[in-house]
């Protein structure tokens, strides 16, 4: 008994002592495109063409109407979903490498109104 209950403490610590990962906070919905990759909060959420893996090259007032999906916390990440740093220092989701983006004229859960906007954004798809 006295193995076990060791055990089950060196499990506990070695948890404790492991870096946070964090699944990205992103989640699919249902949309006129078919599914979609969203936020928590269920909106829709966008590639930018100019951006290159790994790298966002939306700021300003670009940034202003394609808000980043900013990372919160000391969170890391694994698979498919990557943080990449902003030049103001934020860190920002990205999944296959392609920083993701909301759009501010999507209103509801499963809009898509940015879906081509200017042929260089695209609904992220799972």
């Amino acid at each position: 008994m006295k193995s076990l209950t060791t055990l089950i403490v060196l499990a506990a610590l070695s948890a404790a002592a492991t870096p946070a990962f964090a699944d990205a906070p992103v989640k699919t919905v249902d949309s006129a495109k078919g599914k979609v990759l969203a936020g928590e909060n269920g909106m829709a959420l966008y590639t930018f063409k100019k951006d290159t893996m790994g790298v966002s090259n939306c700021y300003d007032d670009c940034a202003k109407a394609w808000p980043p999906l900013l990372a919160v916390g000391n969170v890391k990440a694994e698979g498919a979903y990557s943080l990449i740093e902003r030049k103001d220092g934020t860190r920002q989701w990205a999944k296959d490498g392609m920083p993701l983006y909301f759009w501010v004229k999507d209103k509801k859960m499963g809009d898509v109104t940015g879906d081509g906007f200017k042929d260089v954004w695209d609904v992220a798809k799972p």
